[in-house]
């Protein structure tokens, strides 16, 4: 988590941005457990106590362009996450041949899928900046771990 944190720091300085202030332990941020398995708890963690990771983040978010046919693909594969609640109280499956009555229409659910989008896509340009980012730091022997993948034990405790 310190190394995460000191290389967003440095991003951060490079690209201009500013994180707030850091945030006490006692308030740090608590992140909802579908998070912490996306993002895995290394990350997680990093991101809740990391102000400088949270801009980063934020920043790379921001630069992701969702297209217009990937929104209106989401939507087309992924009917069952936009039955109305009126199909779901009736038991409607959208693999059965619901009908168009029976989801919520495109244009009102477009905002929250492209939202949705670009989150992921952002958290896949984070990783793919931590990675990058770890690929030229080196530890003292012994200090590789715990949760440093690259390390053969990287999941053991004390």
């Amino acid at each position: 988590m310190i190394v995460i944190d000191e290389l967003a720091r440095r991003a951060c300085v490079d690209r201009g941005l500013n994180p707030p202030p850091e945030v006490t332990p006692a308030k740090a941020l608590t992140l909802a457990e579908s998070d912490i398995a996306d993002l895995g708890s290394i990350v997680a963690a990093a991101l809740a106590h990391s102000p400088a990771a949270r801009t980063l983040l934020a920043a790379l978010e921001a630069e992701q362009t969702v297209p217009e046919t990937a929104v209106r693909d989401y939507y087309d594969r992924n009917q069952d996450r936009f039955l109305t609640p009126q199909a779901l109280r009736r038991g409607v499956s959208p693999f059965d041949g619901a009908a168009p009555e029976d989801v919520l229409p495109y244009d009102e659910v477009r905002q929250g899928i492209a939202h949705e989008l670009r989150t992921a896509a952002g958290r896949q340009a984070f990783f793919g900046w931590l990675d990058q980012a770890r690929a030229g730091v080196k530890y003292s022997h012994g200090h590789e771990h715990p949760g440093d993948p690259s390390h053969p034990d990287h999941e053991h405790r004390h």
